[in-house]
């Protein structure tokens, strides 16, 4: 059996855990540059807030219904997740943490356990031990279980759990699930399918295997496996090896200023170096791009990437800085208003496994200690506390957040203050 854990709207849910006023009110939480809605409070979808409205097209709900409307706290919602998975952890030998908000955890050696009641005592410790509320899908296929796991939301909200024990149980869920609905279901097959008179999971389950091998190719057949209880997707308990790294975020507002725009050069591409670091990893090409804003057609438009190699692979923050600077000046031209930049570390090598030249003066030995001091002061103090000078401080060019809320559990200037 395989049990999926998601987090109810949890960007919602971590803004209310730390501000009980916000207890049964609309709320949501915007994108980055506060551009658009992606994560909604019940009472804000019933408002009719779809996932993904601008901002600027839902002002005259957001002020006619009070709704509280918050920028992304991505450090508080990062160390909110990493306390529900420690304590999803604690419940079984193995779990795969599937993104920030869900997991899929291992009951296969659990047949004498009565797995609805472990998912209602799975509910109730998230809650206890962090407030967060969540909903538990138990089935014996990844599939299947996302699917009870959504079931559960629609159909057994209260109690936040549904376990497929059986196959009417199991019926029952694909008979309410559109084929739309299913997890792995793109568009185009949702569309293809309803064209050939699918329209529920149950409908797909009874159509002919060959039918499903000759029309929807080898992901369409692991599917229909999965809905059938056979499972086809593999477990993943360790997060993959990145093939490339990317660090790339629209700038507050347009950007003309050559200077700024090279300081956020720099500052993405320490963040590729430390994320390389961190899996052991080393590039070998790095990417610098480059662009305006293709909506204001007022504007002049430009658009440009450079891709370099590097003389030997490496994650030294420093060494990599100094390819996208030369990137930068290559590709950067005067005149244009810009909105974005970015930088992807490619041709990722396993450290171990660099391989320098015959005449490379690198003290490899002493980059990595020096690596190693920096990240762990920054780890433990503060992200960014140490720096290159190049990365500068005040970074003017950072993302809007005009609505953050405070980083409650992780800075201890912005702690809960309680007064008598």
């Amino acid at each position: 059996m395989y049990a999926l854990v998601d987090c109810n709207n949890f960007y919602c849910s971590c803004e209310r855990l730390f501000n009980p006023m916000l207890e049964g009110k609309p709320v949501i939480v915007l994108s980055n540059n506060d551009g658009c809605a992606i994560a909604r409070s019940e009472e804000a979808k019933a408002l009719g807030i779809s996932m993904g409205t601008p901002a600027f097209m839902i002002r005259e709900i957001v002020k006619n219904h009070d709704v509280k409307v918050f920028s992304s706290n991505y450090t508080l919602y990062g160390d909110m997740s990493d306390r529900v998975m420690q304590t999803l952890a604690g419940f079984v030998s193995r779990l795969e943490i599937y993104s920030i908000d869900e997991a899929f955890l291992d009951m296969h050696n659990m047949e004498h356990t009565n797995l609805l009641k472990l998912g209602i005592q799975i509910r109730r410790t998230v809650i206890k031990n962090t407030g967060i509320p969540v909903c538990v899908g138990i089935a014996p296929t990844k599939t299947l279980a996302k699917m009870a796991n959504r079931y559960a939301k629609k159909r057994w909200r209260e109690v936040g759990v549904h376990w497929a024990a059986n196959q009417d149980l199991i019926d029952e869920m694909l008979a309410a699930t559109e084929v739309g609905n299913i997890w792995g279901i793109g568009h185009q097959y949702a569309l293809f399918l309803k064209t050939n008179g699918f329209k529920t999971a149950l409908d797909f389950v009874g159509a002919p295997e060959e039918w499903v091998r000759v029309n929807m190719s080898v992901v369409g057949q692991r599917l229909y496996n999965e809905l059938k209880g056979i499972p086809a997707i593999k477990w993943q308990f360790e997060a993959r090896t990145k093939k490339n790294i990317c660090t790339s975020r629209s700038f507050g507002s347009l950007l003309t200023d050559k200077a700024l725009i090279l300081e956020a050069a720099c500052n993405y591409t320490a963040n590729c170096a430390l994320k390389l670091r961190q899996q052991n990893s080393c590039a070998r090409e790095v990417i610098f791009f480059l662009q305006t804003n293709p909506h204001r057609t007022e504007d002049k438009q430009y658009m440009m990437s450079i891709k370099l190699k590097l003389e030997s692979a490496t994650n030294n923050t420093p060494e990599l800085i100094k390819y996208v600077s030369k990137g930068f000046e290559l590709i950067y031209k005067p005149g244009f208003n810009y909105l974005k930049c970015g930088v992807i570390v490619d041709s990722l090598v396993p450290e171990s496994e660099v391989q320098y030249s015959m005449f490379s003066d690198v003290d490899d030995g002493k980059t990595k200690r020096v690596n190693s001091a920096i990240d762990s002061i920054n780890r433990n103090i503060g992200k960014e506390t140490v720096r290159f000078a190049v990365q500068g401080f005040e970074k003017k060019y950072r993302l809007k957040a005009e609505m953050l809320s405070h980083r409650y559990s992780t800075n201890i200037n912005e702690l809960i203050k309680v007064t008598r």
